[in-house]
């Protein structure tokens, strides 16, 4: 009888992949808090992950010859703007306290995903061997 790894592991490969590329968006928006001008962005994780579940998660194009936008965010997720409380007189959109504790919360997600992606890989290795 086959394994699939795909029913095995569930999503913790596409939320490892979503809190990955989100860190990456969010340490773009720190280390851009004094660009004059700059939007802060963020991907709206949690339609990514619905779309996910409904398997709706494809890129959408108006015609063949159009260049994929897969590098912009994860699973064809849109890189949106963050609304600001209070944006400064350059234009600058970022809100350092906010972004840091997007990032924390960020990094704490995606720990944990590794820690239960680590526990069902120990799972199907005990189940292999028999144990």
């Amino acid at each position: 009888m086959a394994i699939s790894f795909d029913k095995a592991l569930g999503d913790l490969p596409a939320q490892l992949t979503l809190y990955g590329k989100r860190s990456t968006v969010l340490a773009s928006n720190l280390a851009n808090a004094d660009t004059p001008g700059f939007k802060a962005r963020d991907i709206d994780f949690r339609s990514v992950l619905a779309a996910a579940d409904a398997g709706q998660v494809a890129l959408k194009t108006t015609r063949p010859g159009h260049i994929s936008a897969a590098g912009d965010a994860p699973g064809g997720a849109e890189l949106l703007y963050r609304v600001p409380v209070q944006p400064s007189l350059d234009g600058n959109t970022v809100n350092t306290q906010v972004e840091q504790a997007e990032f924390t919360e960020n990094a704490v997600r995606y720990q944990s995903t590794l820690t239960f992606l680590n526990g069902k890989f120990s799972g199907l290795k005990l189940a292999i061997k028999g144990e």
